[in-house]
């Protein structure tokens, strides 16, 4: 299990925790430069930690050079796995047709949100998995996993400044059958929380319309950096 993180200190250990409970054999940690305790924090409770440039993709690819395992799942350092749910990757992939595929999930809100937000991001939530379902294409939200001949055989992630879960998926479902698993991970709400959720969606959705249109994910980086403040 490949873990990238960056200034995730309060995240990391339940999310090294959840890796654990949920049966992954190793836990790699990849740290792209943090400025808080999130590399002794891995060094702690995972089995290998690297240290890279910034970078998701680049140090979701450094991860999966440096792991031993012949199926790969990245997890976001602020995403739970559900105890156990790595035996349904590993059913999964006994079927010689899947190539790999990502989980459901839901969108953890604060306990001081508002109705609203709590609604909002349920129903969230429920759009993404239901996009996954329509359309095959998974984000980096959802613990991708993929064989490893498959990884090696489209050449990793492709090392773009953002966008590079939806190319990733796009190429893995192009080569054969993936898989939406029914288990919900749990994957934090903050950037719905901080942003809005209707201005959240309409961003997300756009860019990933643009980009399917032909708009590159430099381009895709710049607008969202922009609707952050960047």
């Amino acid at each position: 299990m490949i873990i990238p993180a960056l200034d995730e200190e309060t995240s990391l250990p339940a999310t090294i925790r959840s890796a654990r409970e949920a049966g992954a054999d190793e836990v790699v940690v990849v740290d792209g430069g943090s400025a808080d305790v999130s590399r002794e924090t891995a060094l702690r409770l995972a089995d290998t930690l690297i240290c890279t440039a910034p970078g998701r993709a680049a140090q979701m690819n450094a991860g999966a050079r440096a792991s031993s395992g012949e199926a790969l799942l990245f997890l976001h350092a602020d995403t739970i796995l559900p105890p156990e749910s790595v035996r349904d990757v590993r059913a999964a992939l006994r079927r010689a047709d899947i190539q790999g595929g990502a989980f459901s999930v839901r969108l953890e809100v604060s306990p001081s949100a508002s109705p609203y937000m709590k609604a909002m991001l349920r129903l969230t939530g429920r759009m993404i998995c239901v996009r996954s379902r329509l359309f095959r294409s998974y984000t980096g939200d959802q613990a991708i996993f993929v064989r490893r001949e498959t990884f090696d055989a489209l050449g990793g992630y492709p090392e773009v400044p953002l966008m590079e879960d939806v190319e990733f998926s796009r190429s893995m479902t192009n080569r054969g059958k993936t898989l939406l698993l029914p288990a919900r991970i749990t994957t934090s709400g903050r950037r719905w929380e901080a942003s809005g959720p209707v201005r959240t969606i309409l961003l997300m959705w756009s860019l990933r319309t643009g980009h399917s249109l032909g708009l590159s994910p430099a381009r895709c980086a710049a607008i969202y950096g922009r609707s952050r403040g960047r």
